[in-house]
């Protein structure tokens, strides 16, 4: 037997990630835009930076709270009053090592090996993936996709529930779709989940990026006490912290034990000295999310506009979020039309067969960039639709 074939199946199951494929393969070039990933084109600022370089100094380098340090708990307190009108305890909050670590824990929590978890698709592939490598198996939901826009279908959502099934997971404003629930879809989502004694993992990471008035709609405006939702969220987005891999849990007091238990089993913990950045990134950082936000609107305004204009692509500006699904006239192999585009045009995009069923046809651009570069990305993507 081989290394590799002594490996377990689970792991070697693991797929390959078809973003970072394409990452690595023109990673560095000259000239390069690249949209294919999740982050905008700022580094973490400095009022961040410093908060954390203090406690380095003060010498906050040892083993500290696995739940969070309580300064952080409590600005995700204030965080929450501030943007969701939601009066939540210290104990509501459960810091992870990334948003990715915060949704392998949820998984954790509410699923034992055999058992199902319903997603909705075209979704970021690391939450499948991860519920895979949990021992679930993730059962996907394609959203509608009609005359460029995305829709749910509560009844083929209902019809994918099993007795199998034990969590539902939401991803709202979508990664890579932008749909956005409305009100009246979390509604239904929820009374679902609670007629088939269901948890909810509900990822609203891209909440505030919502390009009508105020934040995306969020299950924290509908739910009640008992409700079985855990909230999975991150600090990468908002406040150009994609690198720090810092995120958090939202979830009802009576599990908090559980969830520290299993932070204690993977990581131990977040650095002390991350969580005081992460504190003044709650704290003083809201300039600079209405910042990021105002930056990302007109960048889609730009992008979408022109490569609408081509009459080649199916899309409208989405909702919420910050990327731009796009299906171009002509590709049937969206991979391969990855590679050619990196290549001929120097703007790198996220392939849609890596954002699995529904999304094959499509690319997906990240938007939160600055604006003149993507005026760039988006004259050269049209005239290679043209040239199709």
């Amino acid at each position: 037997m081989t290394i590799l074939a002594s490996l377990s199946p689970r792991s070697l199951a693991a797929p390959e990630s078809g973003i970072v494929e394409l990452v690595n393969y023109a990673r560095g070039r000259e000239g390069l835009i690249p949209l294919w990933v999740g982050e905008g084109d700022l580094p973490t600022p400095d009022f961040i930076a410093q908060a954390t370089q203090e406690s380095l100094k003060a010498g906050e380098t040892f083993y500290t709270w696995q739940r969070g340090i309580p300064p952080l708990r409590e600005a995700l307190v204030r965080y929450y009053q501030r943007h969701f009108q939601k009066t939540l305890a210290p104990d509501n909050f459960y810091v992870t090592g990334s948003g990715m670590q915060a949704i392998k824990l949820a998984i954790e929590a509410v699923t034992s090996p055999g058992d199902d978890v319903v997603f909705l698709s075209p979704a970021w592939p690391n939450f499948a993936a991860s519920a895979e490598l949990s021992g679930a198996r993730a059962i996907a939901v394609p959203l509608n996709f009609e005359h460029g826009k995305w829709q749910l279908d509560i009844a083929k959502l209902e019809d994918a529930i099993t007795p199998k099934t034990r969590a539902l997971f939401v991803n709202t404003p979508s990664n890579p779709t932008g749909w956005t629930a409305s009100h009246d879809d979390l509604r239904a989502i929820l009374d679902l989940a609670r007629r088939n004694g269901l948890w909810i993992i509900a990822d609203e990471i891209y909440a505030l990026y919502h390009f009508g008035d105020g934040r995306a709609p969020s299950f924290l405006d509908i739910m009640e006490d008992g409700d079985r939702i855990l909230f999975v969220n991150s600090f990468s987005k908002n406040w150009s912290m994609t690198g720090w891999r810092v995120g958090w849990i939202v979830a009802p007091a009576e599990i908090g034990q559980v969830l520290e238990n299993l932070i204690q089993y993977s990581t131990s913990g977040v650095a002390q000295f991350m969580q005081a950045g992460a504190v003044a990134a709650l704290d003083r950082g809201d300039d600079f999310i209405a910042e990021n936000i105002a930056k990302a609107s007109r960048s889609r305004d730009l992008l979408c506009d022109a490569l609408i204009a081509t009459n080649r692509v199916q899309t409208l500006k989405p909702d919420g979020a910050i990327y731009a699904f796009l299906k171009i006239d002509g590709v049937t192999d969206a991979r391969r039309t990855a590679l050619d585009i990196v290549d001929k045009t120097g703007v790198g995009l996220a392939p849609g067969t890596a954002f699995g069923e529904g999304g094959a046809l499509f690319m997906r651009a990240c938007f939160l960039r600055d604006p003149g570069q993507i005026a760039t990305a988006a004259a050269r993507l049209a005239g290679y639709i043209a040239s199709l």
